[in-house]
């Protein structure tokens, strides 16, 4: 199999697909090399119909994108398949019924913070300081202000690329754990259904407000991918005070900079590569081993890069038999093992 006979068949199948395209600008860092092969879907049939020619071809690697909020793809690119998920017109509602809000997995966050609140329902404030996806959000158990996904998931209906099935998954199958979940690039979020509480949106309303203006004040804007490292353990300071306090804040390779602002944050700009986002995140987790003994991880998805910096980056309890078995799970659920 060609990456061209790939894109030729789902030409075929009337997709919206092109070969060697950039997906810098498909991500917040603006940063990365070219897909192999990338298809924009906005419907559950479009993705059914990549499953299809995918199955033909088993063994094509895949990368699920939303809006690229938590990626740092490698600047050689990714040389596989990018699902790339962009909300139809009908994603931009939200579907109530009782104390359920039912979203479409490419529905924006903040969109459905701001459509949930509108529909009078309360609990879900927190997602308008998240820029992602419904589904990247679910994929890696986003959260935020004491809240996150796990919490607010009753359920998620889930398409496999790999059996074209379509399963709906409950919270605890999807596995969560802190900044992530059981879900992997096989898989893409339909829709998702979240508990609520009945709200004024009055109410609703006055708490996003909140949590942007505390974003704008605590958080810097520009090119970033949001909080880089996972906090330690419980009795540990966060992720952020460790960096400031190894004097790191403003460090910088070429034009990338850990943020004056937030120090779990690191700016990108114009111009700035991968390479040298890596670089960073390489030499602040080193510093603050060596200050405080103490190893942060990446709660950034890393895409493309050598499998020795994937492991440096990648908290030991993903591999553990926990989370193996959950992962074990869904792929048994989703007929990935027949």
């Amino acid at each position: 199999m060609t990456i061209g006979a790939l894109i030729a068949e789902m030409a075929s199948a009337g997709l919206d697909v092109h070969g060697d395209r950039p997906l810098a600008p498909l991500t917040t860092y603006g940063v990365g090399g070219n897909g192999a092969c990338v298809v924009k879907v906005s419907s559950s049939d479009q993705v059914i119909a990549v499953s299809e020619v995918l199955r033909r071809h088993p063994g094509t690697e895949t990368l699920v994108m939303g809006r690229g909020s938590n990626l740092l793809i490698a600047d050689k690119g990714f040389d596989g398949v990018v699902v790339v998920m962009a909300p139809s017109s009908t994603e931009n509602a939200v579907a109530v019924d009782g104390d359920i809000v039912e979203a479409g997995g490419a529905m924006l966050m903040p969109v459905l913070a701001r459509r949930s609140v509108g529909a009078g329902r309360g609990g879900l404030e927190w997602c308008v300081g998240i820029p992602g996806t419904v589904g990247g959000a679910v994929r890696m158990n986003a959260g935020g202000h004491g809240a996150d996904m796990a919490t607010s998931v009753v359920d998620a209906t889930v398409l496999s690329l790999r059996s074209g099935q379509i399963v709906r998954v409950s919270a605890e199958q999807l596995g969560f754990y802190f900044r992530g979940s059981a879900l992997s690039n096989n898989h893409v979020v339909l829709s998702v259904r979240m508990r609520t509480s009945s709200q004024e949106a009055a109410t609703g309303t006055a708490e996003i407000n909140a949590v942007v203006s505390w974003r704008r004040e605590h958080q810097p804007g520009g090119r970033n991918a949001g909080s880089v490292f996972v906090n330690p353990g419980a009795g540990d300071e966060s992720a952020g005070a460790l960096i400031d306090s190894a004097g790191l804040r403003g460090f910088t390779i070429g034009s990338v900079s850990v943020s004056e602002k937030h120090a779990n944050f690191i700016q990108a700009a114009e111009g700035s590569t991968a390479a040298d986002i890596a670089a960073v995140m390489a030499h602040v987790q080193s510093t603050v081993e060596q200050v405080h003994g103490i190893r942060i991880y990446s709660e950034v998805c890393l895409v493309g890069f050598s499998p020795d910096l994937m492991t440096r980056f990648t908290h030991p309890s993903h591999s553990s038999a926990l989370h193996v078995a959950a992962k074990e799970h869904l792929q048994t659920l989703l007929g990935e093992h027949v």
